[in-house]
């Protein structure tokens, strides 16, 4: 089982200071269709700021109870998984009520590092008796702190060349697609 959460504090800005990042609703909603397509349980927006707490709701109600959800009632479906929390803490035991096992926190990070997890061997992982929590920093990304907290942290997706720079939903994306996605040909064999 895995959820992902996407992490609006902690997170740094591009000179390393601690910051609480703005939600944006781009996120949200293409964040919920890649977890719904890959199978995501659930969705936790994680920030402690209430404006941005509220403007998630008002946008989840107008999608799943509104005029949206009538215009078009697959967006509602993958913002169903959305689930919003305060802090990290407040997610791990949202989780926790859920499933009643301690998840395993799984951080992301774009640079390289010792002990990143490859995500060849993530993906064997998972299904293990204890869910996981996939974490995804908006802003520069996870703040150390959040880091720290990890079981692991996932080796950075790479591209082509030395500019390593994706939107935090497309990195989710091509991630959920390399967890738990079927590759074509051989659903079983991915070389990550």
């Amino acid at each position: 089982m895995i959820d992902v959460a996407l992490v609006h504090y902690p997170v740094v800005d591009k000179n390393g200071r601690l910051i609480a990042a703005a939600l944006t609703p781009t996120d949200l909603h293409d964040l919920a269709r890649s977890a719904r397509t890959y199978g995501v349980e659930r969705l936790w927006i994680v920030t402690p700021l209430k404006d941005q707490q509220r403007l998630a709701q008002r946008m989840l109600g107008f999608w799943q109870k509104g005029v949206g959800a009538e215009y078009n009632p697959n967006r509602g479906q993958a913002l169903d998984l959305i689930r919003i929390a305060a802090d990290l803490d407040g997610a791990v035991a949202g989780l926790r009520d859920l499933v009643s096992r301690d998840p395993l926190l799984w951080g992301t990070c774009a640079r390289q590092g010792q002990g990143r997890l490859g995500l060849g061997r993530a993906r064997e992982m998972l299904g293990g008796e204890r869910p996981v929590l996939l974490l995804f920093g908006t802003a520069w990304g996870l703040a150390p702190e959040v880091l720290d907290r990890c079981d692991h942290i996932l080796a950075p997706l790479e591209g082509a060349g030395e500019y390593n720079h994706l939107s935090v939903r497309s990195a989710a994306a091509v991630m959920l697609d390399r967890l738990v996605g079927r590759c074509e040909g051989d659903e079983h064999e991915h070389h990550y």
